[in-house]
């Protein structure tokens, strides 16, 4: 065992649309919503994810993100992977994570030695 805590997250439907689209604002939130977005449910490890913060930012966004309900988080080992809400998501927000990560000209999923950035 790890020794450190599970990730506590939010189910979308006890969130407003004012902090979903405050936590989306943030440039580097929205990079990871659409890097989450290009992986399948639980195939992406946190770490993997390159952009561009110190590791504790990274977190930091993370814990936005889930208190947000638009990803969680579960640990599989010693890795910690991650996936998009989307079905949840969309449930209580429909359409508007169609809005959000549009990927097919606006930006494209790159990877570069076992990490992910977006462009």
């Amino acid at each position: 065992m790890s020794g450190r805590r599970p990730p506590q997250h939010t189910h979308p439907r006890d969130v407003t649309i004012e902090a979903v689209l405050t936590a989306l604002a943030d440039p580097v939130r929205l990079s990871i919503v659409r890097c989450v977005a290009q992986a399948r449910d639980w195939e992406l490890p946190c770490g993997s994810l390159d952009v561009g913060v110190s590791k504790a930012t990274l977190s930091h966004h993370f814990s936005v993100l889930r208190e947000t309900g638009l990803l969680e988080q579960r640990d599989e080992g010693a890795r910690r992977t991650i996936r998009l809400r989307r079905e949840e998501f969309d449930e209580h927000f429909p359409g508007l994570l169609d809005l959000v990560v549009p990927f097919t000209e606006r930006g494209r999923m790159h990877r570069t030695g076992g990490s992910h950035s977006v462009t």
